[in-house]
């Protein structure tokens, strides 16, 4: 069963946040860092319309609900969105991945966060371990499926 999207709460997270455009991971982080029972997520978001393809993104589940601090700055219908999830961590590994990214690569942003060597999936702009290859194939069917050419039946 795939969790559904609150709405409301991701826009009041997003507000309490200060949700910047096109900071999905920092976005996630900081929602995380702020929210009850928190888990961050990264994974891939699907809908309609360009790019046509899945987009790496990154949210927070609370439960069963997704929460998406990223969702004031996608501009689509929420009831239009789709989540595929790559890797969960909870926020206490959060703090320390991104710790020790910090100290091991300071001039490396930390975020985002891809699971263990060796990648399966290189691509333009993710590279992952074998879930995030499963997640992202999820997602791409999801994406060909949504963006089905309309047929003109005159």
């Amino acid at each position: 069963m795939s969790k559904r999207l609150d709405e409301a709460l991701s826009l009041e997270v997003a507000k309490n946040i200060k949700s910047k455009s096109k900071k999905p991971f920092d976005n996630a982080y900081k929602a995380a860092l702020t929210t009850e029972e928190a888990i961050y997520v990264q994974g891939f978001l699907v809908f309609g319309g360009q790019p046509y393809r899945p987009v790496e993104h990154a949210w927070i589940e609370v439960g069963d609900s997704v929460i998406d601090p990223n969702l004031p700055h996608i501009n689509r219908n929420a009831s239009d969105l789709s989540y595929f999830p790559a890797q969960k961590i909870t926020v206490a590994n959060l703090k320390q991945i991104i710790e020790e990214s910090q100290e091991d690569y300071p001039e490396d942003d930390p975020l985002p966060i891809y699971g263990n060597a060796p990648y399966e999936y290189y691509g333009d702009v993710m590279l992952g371990d074998k879930p995030y290859l499963d997640a992202y194939k999820a997602a791409e069917d999801k994406c060909k499926e949504v963006n089905k050419p309309i047929v003109d039946s005159n």
